[in-house]
Order: C-alpha cells, then structure tokens, then sequence
C-alpha cells in the first residue's frame, strides 16, 4: 500500500515560489506548496481536422477552448514535393525555393498557419519522412537513406515560407521506427541514429539560413518511448546520434548538436500513466527521469548544451475498441489527468501535449482494424469520451491507501479562480459537494479525500462570462 505523498516544497527548484492551494476534505488546510513552472505549455495534435478545409476552423475554435496555446503539425516531405514516386528529380526543380513547388501544395498548411495565429495558437512544424524518392539514396522507397543535401534544401523553403510565422521547429517524426526511417538496425546495430544526426543537422541549418528565423527553439529528438528488434530503444538511439558509448562517453570525434531542447514520445500502456517498462532503454511518461538523467551525462559529456528541457510533444492514452493497449472510455478520461498531472509537476518538462481530437478511422482489415490510434478525445464517428471533458478540465484522482490524493487545472483560465469539487459515493445517487477550493494564480488546486471503494468525483467551474463547466466522473487509480 502506498503512502500519501508528502507536498514538500522542498523537492521543487527555490526559483518555483507560487503556492499550492492544498485542501483538507475537512475544512483544515494543508501547508501550501510550490507548483511546476507556469511556463509549461499544453500543446494539440489532430492533423485529419485541422488539414481539412471543412473542419479546421471549428476545431481551432475547441482547441482554444480547451486552453491550449501550440499546436504540433507533421510536414512530411513527400506530400510537397513534385512527382515524389520518381526515381529522378525533376529537371529545373530547386528545392530551396517555396516557388517551385506547385502552388496547391502549400494551401492547407498556409491557410493552418493563419487561422491558428488569428486565434493566438502558435504553430510548431516537425519536418519529416516520409521523402521524394528521388530524395534517397537507393531510389528504392521513400523512408531509406534520405540525402541530408536535398533535405536541406527542402528545409530552406519550409523555413522561408513560414519563418516569420512559425518558432518551433523539430526534425523528423519518430526516427528511431522504421515506417519513417530506413534501415534502423544494420548488422545487428543501431544504423537510424547516425542518419539522423546528419538529418537534423541539415535540417536546422536549412530553417536557419532564411533571416526570418533567428532566435527560433529548435527541438532535438521526437523519439518513440520503447524499442525492439525492428525499432531502436529510445536510449539506444539518444546515445549513439551523439556519439557516445554505454558510459556517455564519446566514440568518436562528434561536435555538440545544437539544440533548445528535447521532444519525446512517452506514451504508456494499458496498466496506467505510471507503468515502468522492464528494458532499461524504454522510456515511458512513468520512467520519464531516465530521459533526464541521459540529457544530463551527455551534456556533462559535452554533446549537448547542458540542463536541456522536455518537451513530451506526442501524448495520448489509447481506449477501446483497441483491445492491446485500449482501456475503458471511463479510465481513459483519468489516466489522461494522472498523466498532464505527473508532466506538470515536473520541472524539466516545458510542454504536454494531446495527441488526437478524433481516433483514426477503422482499417478495412478485419485482423488490423485497429491498428491506428484510439487516443481521441472523440471516437472515430465524432461522438465525445469522457475524456473530452476530462481534457478540457482535468481532475487527476490516484488512491494512496485511506486517502485519495486529487489535483486539478482550469486551463482555460490561468489565473485565481474557484472551483468546486464534488463526489458521487458507491450506492447514493447524485452528486454532493466534497469542497469549495481556490486555485493559485496558474489554476491549479489540490485537496484529499477519505478513500471509499467505487467513489467517483468531478470538478465543476464557472468562467468569469457565468458559462459552467463540469469535468468527466473519475475514480481514484
């Protein structure tokens, strides 16, 4: 049985001063403490709708209502380029010039990028593969051996064309798997880390060339959290891009990658947000401190500028009907708060991020049919999870024994307001109210609870304009 943690300011960084408001289920109040960075942002990911003429307004429009200032949009290069099934390159074609690709291309990203900036919604674009095939080496697909020269160039356009709109930029989606690059292993060792070193280092210095982007963060990574025989283990992968062997120390002559932090992947699974994969060179949202303590050895190592930040810029709990990783509608919606709750308690973290408004669409394969993502806050038909409420204002319950240890955000409101906190208990119908709390100036609160088994509870808010909220019904995990 766990014991109810201890909130010790003592155990966050002297320069995080505001308080915690920390509420008694009983009226006595606990002793306040010190929240994560308010600089920590929330970040959104739902690429079919806001690519698409039809539903982007209406989805920035939600996206903004959730609280969230950045969106994250994949720029995969094949989509850009002319005839990108070609084995040759087009005669006369210069990748570095916006102007030479056709126009038609560039319209739903350009029309993306304005109407985020119209509802103050930054935009942060991961440039990626899959590539022209004209663009590889062997000219045999689209993922193996992307030609750093040519991914420059298309960097250049990418940047000259939005560098006045856009500062955040990563390079390549997820490259230690083999649907975005090729080979990952060569011989029984990681290849894909090499690869990518020499792609992100094209690629920022392609976006940096224009004068328009001066001064952008530049984000080193964008790994998915666990690896096997096809796909290279994340850690496995972080040391050998810097060049460093198994004690984090160089292998060869490698200078410093430049970068303003590193983007992780740390999906979970099933079992819950604070699920520890056995291989040590997994990493999960719940092993995220083995990131941080490889960001720490390789900047003591000289390969990276020291004391890089986390930036988790792909998240989401996967529900049913995917029944291998897919929980309940119910515990999806709390594993959802668990999660933003252990990132925004973390210092080192600078961003979350939520990974899908809708699932993806079902396959035609009745043996694969789920073989995308079901982390959406709606499902595939667009009718809202719990977790779309439970997004929206998160309440994170987790059991410590006799106790229940709640915490919450109105992200919609980062500033002090009130919120009162209800509970509905096993047999009673209804819901009563637990606790009136105030939050700190960043909206964030927390209280205890007396545990009782199948108890349910759920935050309700009124906006300054008199619109209430409620959030998802969630019981402790």
């Amino acid at each position: 049985m766990r014991s109810p943690p201890r909130f010790d300011p003592l155990m966050l960084p002297r320069r995080l001063t505001l308080a915690l408001v920390v509420a008694l289920a009983a009226p006595a109040a606990l002793p306040a403490t010190a929240p994560a960075s308010p600089r920590q942002a929330v970040a959104f990911e739902a690429p079919r709708e806001l690519l698409d003429y039809q539903e982007r307004d209406r989805t920035l429009d939600e996206i903004r209502d959730f609280g969230v200032t950045q969106i994250r949009q994949l720029v995969y290069w094949r989509d850009f380029a002319p005839r990108p099934n070609a084995k040759r390159k087009p005669k006369g074609f210069d990748a570095a010039d916006p102007a030479s690709y056709p126009a038609n291309t560039w319209s739903r990203l350009d029309l993306l990028i304005e109407a985020a900036g119209a509802r103050g919604i930054k935009v942060h674009l991961n440039l990626t593969g899959p590539v022209p095939r004209w663009a590889t080496k062997s000219r045999e697909d689209n993922v193996t051996r992307p030609s750093p020269k040519e991914f420059r160039a298309w960097a250049r356009a990418v940047g000259s064309r939005y560098g006045d709109k856009v500062k955040t930029w990563s390079i390549w989606n997820e490259p230690n798997q083999p649907q975005f690059l090729m080979p990952q292993y060569r011989k029984g060792q990681p290849y894909s880390p090499g690869l990518y070193r020499q792609l992100y280092q094209a690629g920022v210095k392609g976006i940096k060339a224009t004068a328009s982007n001066r001064g952008d963060t530049f984000l080193l990574g964008e790994t998915s959290p666990r690896g096997n025989s096809k796909v290279v283990f994340p850690l496995d992968f972080f040391r050998r891009m810097l060049c460093l062997n198994g004690a984090y120390r160089k292998t060869k002559k490698c200078g410093a990658l430049d970068a303003d932090g590193y983007a992780h992947h740390a999906y979970t699974t099933a079992k819950g947000p604070r699920f520890v994969p056995r291989d040590s060179r997994d990493v999960t949202l719940g092993v995220l401190s083995r990131l941080e303590r490889a960001l720490d050895r390789a900047g003591k190592a000289g390969a990276l500028p020291r004391g890089l930040p986390v930036y988790l810029t792909e998240f989401g709990i996967q529900s049913r009907p995917d029944r291998i990783q897919g929980v309940s509608f119910p515990k999806q919606a709390a594993y959802l708060s668990i999660a933003e709750h252990m990132a925004y308690v973390n210092p080192r973290v600078r961003a979350f991020s939520q990974y899908l408004m809708s699932d993806d669409r079902p396959r035609a394969s009745a043996l694969n049919k789920y073989a995308g993502f079901e982390s959406g806050l709606r499902t595939h038909k667009g009718k809202k999870k719990p977790a779309y409420k439970a997004f929206r204002l998160p309440l994170a319950v987790e059991n410590y024994g006799r106790t229940d240890v709640l915490w919450g955000l109105v992200r919609q409101y980062r500033q002090a307001t009130a919120v009162t906190v209800q509970v509905d208990p096993r047999g009673k119908k209804g819901w009563r109210k637990l606790a009136d709390v105030k939050t700190t100036g960043t909206g964030v609160y927390s209280l205890r609870a007396t545990h009782r088994e199948g108890q349910r509870y759920r935050v309700v808010w009124t906006s300054p304009g008199g619109k209430r909220y409620s959030g998802a019904s969630v019981r402790g995990y």
